[in-house]
């Protein structure tokens, strides 16, 4: 299939990385699967097929478990950016079975419902006194002041990381999450390699320590997971922990001030969630579905698979557009209009099929516990001025979200 020329999924322009969805919906409009020559990618932009791919063992996050680079016509990364794929490579999100299910199998011995059930007073009172800070200061960017700390406090402290060392958290998995966007520059690599290193050393020590004195915290949970004689070895570790933290506050933190820049737009919507609070969890729902903080997921082809007609070979990369399957009007009513009373939401904002996002739980409690400390202690709250999308398409975010008191 030739690439086609007058696809409007350009992710690159400022006016797609604004609203890319009505070129979600040409895209749908136009067909099942659509070779995109920039990237070297097959976009899928249905629900359904975007969610039986996901459950699909034909695709694979990885392929050197079955394929070297050579017998699967791709180039080996350069050299230089071994530590990032060492970090990035052992954790379970680019593991296929059987290390998936092993590793998935022991983080789940550690990472229990009741381990997030017992985060959840934390998690209140610490989502309640940053929105406190907010309103005594009249106002402040949601961003930096709630939406951030929340989530990367409660990873911190699930992990073990003493409060001293958290302010180098965010900035080394911001490093490393420009990585996942299309085509990274050499500057971001080097930066991801970097926070690669840094992150990666602090953490072997961190295990070190919990080896000697182990404590409650997610880290000594990991020394002692054991199944049927197996561990995790020490990379394993460390790159569960860095993908627990990535993983555990972009998506919160970007589904946090998307989800507000959203309601601002809707002032109806907002003012019925203001009036009745027991709204929240469809709210979350809603706003994960309307604006997706994940756009796009990838996944390489093991095997020949047939979309619509087209043979995607092996050796191909499909890109899975969550943010077009989470606007598929064969699947959602109204996709366009954002209803925070919307019942039937099978958004597929934290994935499907083996790597469904493991932390779900623990991100709808931030969510739902941020959002609820600002509808009871800041009931004025309004936009202070207009936000700046961050130039990224795959982590969608906003620079920053000013608000103020009404």
């Amino acid at each position: 299939m030739a690439a086609r020329s007058d696809l409007a999924f350009d992710p690159w322009d400022a006016a797609f990385l604004a609203d890319p969805y009505p070129a979600y919906a040409e895209l749908r409009a136009l067909g099942r699967v659509h070779y995109y020559e920039p990237t070297d990618q097959w976009l899928v932009p249905h629900h359904a097929d975007v969610s039986a791919l996901l459950r699909d063992r034909r695709l694979g996050r990885a392929y050197q478990h079955r394929f070297t680079h050579e017998d699967f016509g791709r180039t080996a990364p350069p050299p230089e950016h071994e530590p990032f794929h060492t970090l990035n490579d052992h954790g379970m999100l680019d593991l296929e079975p059987p290390d998936h299910t092993r590793i998935r199998r022991l983080v789940s011995k550690a990472f229990t419902p009741r381990t997030v059930e017992r985060l959840k007073p934390y998690v209140r009172t610490l989502a309640g006194d940053l929105v406190s800070g907010l309103v005594e200061a009249g106002g402040g960017d949601l961003l930096t002041d709630v939406a951030e700390p929340l989530p990367v406090a409660v990873i911190a402290e699930m992990l073990g990381i003493p409060e001293a060392d958290r302010a180098q958290l965010r900035p080394w998995s911001a490093d490393i999450c420009g990585m996942y966007e299309l085509n990274p520059s050499q500057e971001t690599a080097r930066k991801a390699v970097r926070a690669s290193v840094e992150f990666s050393a602090y953490l072997r020590e961190l295990i070190e320590q919990r080896r000697r004195e182990p404590g409650e915290d997610l880290v000594s949970g990991l020394i002692a997971a054991y199944d049927e004689g197996d561990r995790l070895t020490e990379q394993e570790m460390i790159s569960t922990c860095v993908l627990l933290l990535n993983a555990g506050h972009e998506a919160t933190v970007n589904a946090t001030v998307n989800g507000w820049w959203a309601l601002f737009r809707h002032p109806d919507q907002l003012a019925a969630l203001r009036a009745d609070h027991s709204l929240v969890p469809s709210a979350v729902e809603e706003l994960m579905r309307y604006d997706t903080p994940l756009q796009l997921f990838e996944r390489w082809v093991l095997d020949d698979i047939e979309i619509d007609g087209t043979v995607v070979p092996r050796g191909a990369e499909i890109a899975m557009l969550f943010g077009s399957a989470n606007h598929d009007p064969a699947v959602f009513a109204a996709p366009e209009e954002l209803d925070l009373t919307r019942g039937d939401n099978p958004h597929i904002s934290f994935s499907a099929g083996i790597h469904y996002c493991i932390g779900a739980p623990l991100a709808r409690i931030e969510l739902a516990s941020s959002m609820t400390a600002l509808l009871e202690k800041a009931p004025t709250l309004r936009l202070a001025a207009e936000p700046e999308r961050k130039p990224n398409f795959v982590i969608r975010g906003l620079e920053g979200l000013a608000v103020e008191m009404g």
